[in-house]
């Protein structure tokens, strides 16, 4: 992965963010399943929640790719991608179900992109507040396939109302499963 280019979309701006969502691609799920990402949250705001880094996992559970989320120790941009509460007991949570938008469909605002729906995954109890995030992931650079840009919303009811850009680069082999 391009740490300059991961460096460089963590400190864009949303319009530069927009331009390259929209014009990037669908990862392949073969690139995503098994491996964990280290991600980065792009607003400011996200570092007062103690949410701006945090890491995102992918597996096949047999019956198509899901996905989890990580907390990660907050130690800036620069530090290491550290599990939290410690990296032989991760404490994994958010999980999601990943697949293509369907045209027509409420959440299909990116078509060329991959849909992480937590709201479809039981691994989540129904009374969970992440339950509401819908995230849309691309490859922003054919060129570069561990590195990933992604937008999360919020969805409350028929509603979709924008969350933030984030940023996922490859963190490493993770062989978890459920």
């Amino acid at each position: 992965m391009s740490d300059v280019r991961f460096l460089q979309l963590c400190r864009a701006g949303d319009a530069q963010l927009e331009r390259l969502l929209a014009a990037g691609a669908a990862p392949e799920d073969a690139a995503l399943g098994g491996w964990e990402w280290r991600g980065y949250n792009t607003p400011p705001f996200t570092a007062l929640l103690g949410i701006r880094k945090f890491i995102k996992g992918f597996f096949d559970a047999g019956a198509g790719l899901e996905g989890y989320n990580i907390p990660a120790k907050q130690n800036g941009l620069d530090g290491a991608w550290l599990h939290r509460p410690r990296p032989q007991a991760p404490a994994r949570f958010g999980f999601y179900r990943v697949r293509r938008p369907r045209a027509g469909e409420r959440d299909s605002l990116y078509a060329d992109a991959l849909l992480l729906d937590y709201g479809a995954s039981a691994r989540n109890a129904s009374y969970r507040p992440e339950r509401v995030l819908r995230d849309y992931l691309v490859q922003p650079f054919p060129d570069d396939r561990d590195l990933l840009l992604g937008k999360a919303y919020l969805a409350f009811g028929p509603l979709r109302v924008r969350s933030n850009f984030f940023v996922l680069g490859r963190l490493r082999p993770a062989p978890w499963l459920p």
